[in-house]
C-alpha cells in the first residue's frame, strides 16, 4: 500500500516557487540509488528548482555513466559544501533508504535541518524520520516510485530521455533485469513507457554488465574456484571475502556487485550469503529462493535488513567469526531451507 504522507505539502512547495533541494541516497549507491536520484534530479530542474544530488560516498564505475553523474558530489570529499547544502535546503529528498544510518555521517545532518524531509523508498520497516513519504514496499525499486511520483505530479511529459535512462537503470538493476517475483506488469508498462522516451535497452545493459575489467573477472574466477562453500544439509552456500583477497585483485566499489548470485545459482540452493570483509565492518549480502526470509536473518543477526529474498547487513566480528554467526543461525530456520 502506497504512504504518502504529507506528500500534497510537498507537491504545493514544488509547485509554489523555486526551492533549494539536496537529493540523498545510502551510502556505496547501487543502481536504483543512483539512478532514482539523478531521474528525480532530471526533472526537478525542469521545474525551475536549485537541485544537488549528494552520495554520502563512492559509487561503482558501472553507474558512473549516468546522464549528471559529474554533477553528483560525494559528502567524504566535499564535506564543507555538502554540509551548507543540507542546512541550506528547502527539501530534502532521501531515496532508496528509510533510516538515516544509512547515510553515515549525514544522517545527524539531514535529521537537524530545517528542511522538509521527503523520503522515496520501498524498504520494509521505515525509522520514521520523514516529514513527508512517497513509499510503496511492493515496489520492485525505488526509480518505480520516482517514475509514479513525476506522474502523480502531472508531469509526465518532463520525463525527457536522461531521466528515463536513469529510471531504467534504477529498475533494471534491482529487479535482477526484470528476474524478481516482484516484476509486475505495471513494472512492464513502465519499462516499455521509458523505451518509448528513447531509452535503448542494449546499450544500458552493455554498461552495466559488460564493461568488465580483467581483474575483476580474475577475481570472480578466484572466488568461485576458492571460497565457494556449500552447506548441503541446510541447501545453503556462501562465500567468504578477506581483506587480503579483495587487495589481491585490486577489488574497488563495485566490484563485487552480483557475487552472491552465483551461489544462488546451484541447483537445490535455497539461500546465498556473501560475507566481505571490508576492513571498517564486515559486510554480508544474502539472497534466497522461495518461503526463505533473509531480512529476518539480516535484522536478527547482522543489524541490517531488506526484502524478503535480498537484503544485507553488517557485522564488526572478524571474518571467521561473522561467518560462524551466519551458519549458527541455519538450524533455526532449517525447516523453510528443506
Amino acid at each position: 500500500m502506497l504512504n504518502d504522507k504529507n506528500i500534497e505539502t510537498v507537491k504545493q512547495q514544488l509547485i509554489a516557487a523555486p526551492c533549494k533541494i539536496v537529493i540523498t541516497t545510502h551510502h556505496k549507491p547501487d543502481g536504483d540509488a543512483l539512478g532514482s536520484s539523478l531521474g528525480l534530479y532530471h526533472y526537478l530542474i525542469q521545474l525551475g528548482h536549485q537541485v544537488q544530488v549528494i552520495s554520502p560516498t563512492d559509487y561503482p564505475d558501472f553507474i558512473a555513466w549516468l546522464p549528471a553523474n559529474d554533477t553528483v558530489i560525494e559528502f567524504e570529499k566535499t564535506e564543507s559544501k555538502s554540509k551548507q547544502l543540507i542546512a541550506e535546503a528547502d527539501l530534502i529528498f532521501c531515496l532508496d533508504f528509510n533510516h538515516l544510518s544509512r547515510i553515515n555521517e549525514m544522517g545527524d545532518l539531514v535529521r537537524h535541518a530545517k528542511g522538509m524531509k521527503v523520503m522515496i523508498d520501498h524498504h520494509l520497516n521505515a525509522e520514521g524520520f520523514e516529514d513527508a513519504a512517497f513509499a510503496d514496499i511492493r515496489a520492485i525499486a525505488t526509480a518505480e516510485l520516482v517514475y509514479k511520483f513525476i506522474v502523480w505530479m502531472g508531469d509526465a511529459e518532463k520525463i525527457n530521455l536522461d531521466c528515463a535512462t536513469c529510471l531504467y537503470v534504477g529498475i533494471l538493476t534491482d529487479s535482477a533485469s526484470f528476474r524478481f517475483n516482484s516484476t509486475t506488469p505495471a513494472v512492464h508498462t513502465i519499462a516499455a513507457d521509458l523505451i518509448a522516451r528513447g531509452v535503448k535497452p542494449y546499450d544500458i545493459y552493455e554498461q552495466i554488465y559488460d564493461t568488465n575489467k580483467l581483474n575483476r573477472l580474475q577475481f570472480l574466477g578466484y572466488c568461485l574456484a576458492n571460497k565457494l562453500k556449500v552447506v548441503p544439509e541446510f541447501n545453503t552456500a556462501y562465500m567468504a571475502i578477506s581483506r587480503e583477497d579483495l587487495k589481491q585483485f585490486n577489488i574497488n566499489t563495485g566490484d563485487t556487485e552480483g557475487l552472491v548470485n552465483y551461489p544462488l545459482s546451484i541447483k537445490g540452493i535455497k539461500l546465498a550469503c556473501l560475507i566481505v570483509d571490508r576492513t571498517e565492518r564486515i559486510k554480508l549480502s544474502l539472497r534466497s529462493k522461495g518461503d526463505v526470509a533473509v531480512n529476518e536473518i539480516c535484522a536478527k543477526y547482522f543489524d541490517g535488513g531488506g526484502h524478503k529474498n535480498a537484503s544485507g547487513g553488517f557485522s564488526f566480528k572478524t571474518l571467521d567469526e561473522t561467518v560462524q554467526v551466519f551458519l549458527n543461525a541455519l538450524p533455526e530456520i532449517k525447516a523453510v531451507l528443506q
